[in-house]
């Protein structure tokens, strides 16, 4: 029975991931959450290992939240539910793609979706930033160090970009944020 709760959990998070994986985060972290596969803490830390990981983050979730729900064979299901859906889209655009984009409605509706999944990714980048500098007490006070983390990469990527007038690459991001991390958490810098 866990197979097919999460062969459908993960086929909603499928369907309606629009604007890719960012966008799916609030998708994934609601069907996890509401049925209590991992807690609030984990998943922010799964977001982070997927996202440094090989793979799409939706698929390394996935497979993630399936082992640790039923082994191989949940993994197995919650990867085959959010992959599925985009799938059977890609077989269906590359049919139709042509005529599609000629359309005035059908460019319509992406146009419309594109502030939608602009504002959802947003939004959830700062929920996870305020979650991420919160204290795990949870007593509404900011954890000093992941303040100083969340800031130092802020500055990181301003300075950056005025510089050398380019976006820093997320590889080198991450890299720069795990030696933050080692620095401020790991050596007590």
């Amino acid at each position: 029975m866990i197979y097919l709760h999460l062969f459908f959990a993960f086929l909603k998070v499928g369907c309606f991931a629009f604007g890719g994986a960012y966008g799916a985060i609030p998708l994934i972290r609601d069907v996890v959450l509401s049925h209590g596969w991992l807690d609030e803490e984990k998943m922010t830390y799964m977001i982070a290992v997927s996202e440094s990981t090989p793979g799409p983050i939706m698929v390394n979730l996935a497979t993630y939240v399936g082992s640790t729900q039923a082994g191989l064979g949940g993994a197995a299901a919650a990867t085959m539910g959010v992959i599925v859906p985009s799938f059977c889209i890609i077989l269906l655009i590359v049919a139709i793609l042509k005529k599609a984009l000629e359309n005035r409605y059908f460019q319509a509706v992406l146009e419309g979706l594109k502030p939608c999944v602009t504002g959802i990714i947003l939004a959830t980048g700062l929920h996870m930033i305020i979650n991420n500098c919160q204290t795990t007490a949870g007593n509404g006070f900011f954890d000093v160090k992941a303040v100083i983390i969340t800031a130092f990469l802020l500055l990181v990527l301003t300075v950056y970009k005025k510089k050398t007038g380019k976006r820093l690459s997320p590889i080198s991001l991450i890299m720069v944020a795990a030696a933050a991390g080692v620095g401020v958490y790991g050596i007590g810098l």
